[in-house]
């Protein structure tokens, strides 16, 4: 396990085989070492909890867990289950940043707080807190393309980006999937779903693989993940994007999400009220 202070002198870097967190946070000297000290302890057994219980972790119609972060992972894809293939797997790494920001929360009074699980984000703000959060349009070669702000009387304290090209597989064909919800395993495994449903079922130009065939152990085992896509005509793109939207759309109603932004291949679609401003280049 790696735990350093990042150069800045402000942020925590932990890291363990798979899960790389960064975190920040906001309050006295006093308060800050105590809740990077609730983090670090608390991540060193993270890891181990969660291989403990993964057999079941990778099933989608498996018993419900018993650690804290596989709980949490298990309720964050129920909603889903009845419907379609969903394991609690994707909500790990919503689920491990809010147990982290959970430790420090009980353990440390602090204005404002997060931790970054490799895009997902477990937020924490209190008081007229607000903190400003990048959305990118690629998965693989993330740039920012906008900004929203995200303060203490927002009901969002989770954001999370899935979609090809990202650390897991997707079946669709989205560049990336933004998602803000109450909390960061809702978002993990909203934008889980919502990228899978931005896609062109059958479409010539769209190469897929069975997962288990890149990697033996997913979860996802035969079901076909995205592998490459081909430049789509606009046409083509808009009606991938107005499938995620449906899909977005009725998660909104539903109230399992509070909004998304969906790119593909330059385009864009939105749900809800992200209050996104462009991020303009500076130089």
């Amino acid at each position: 396990m790696l735990a350093h202070m990042l150069p800045d002198g402000r942020r925590l870097r932990l890291h363990d085989g798979p899960i790389d967190l960064i975190i920040g946070a906001d309050g006295t000297s006093d308060e800050i070492c105590k809740a990077y000290g609730a983090a670090t302890r608390r991540f060193t057994t993270i890891l181990d909890e969660l291989c403990s219980e993964l057999p079941n972790l990778r099933e989608s119609q498996g018993p419900e867990p018993t650690g804290s972060v596989a709980c949490r992972m298990w309720q964050a894809v129920l909603p889903y289950r009845e419907e379609r293939f969903i394991t609690p797997m994707a909500a790990v790494a919503g689920a491990v940043a809010e147990e982290i920001l959970g430790c420090m929360t009980e353990t440390a009074r602090l204005d404002r707080a997060y931790v970054n699980n490799g895009g997902d984000i477990a937020l924490h703000l209190a008081g007229n807190a607000a903190l400003k959060i990048g959305l990118i349009d690629r998965c693989d070669r993330p740039s920012l393309f906008a900004t929203t702000v995200i303060s203490a009387q927002h009901p969002c304290r989770g954001v999370a980006t899935s979609g090809r090209g990202g650390r897991s597989f997707s079946l669709g064909i989205a560049d990336a999937v933004t998602v803000l919800a109450v909390g960061a395993a809702e978002a993990d495994a909203a934008a889980t779903i919502v990228a899978n449903d931005v896609d062109l079922p059958g479409h010539p130009g769209i190469l897929r693989r069975p997962a288990c065939d890149l990697q033996p152990d997913s979860d996802l085992r035969t079901l076909p993940v995205t592998v490459s896509v081909k430049s789509l005509e606009i046409g083509e793109v808009e009606e991938a994007l107005d499938r995620g939207l449906r899909s977005a759309t009725s998660l909104a109603a539903r109230g399992l999400i509070l909004a998304a932004a969906l790119h593909l291949q330059g385009q864009t679609r939105c749900v809800g009220a992200t209050n996104a401003k462009p991020q303009v280049a500076s130089g």
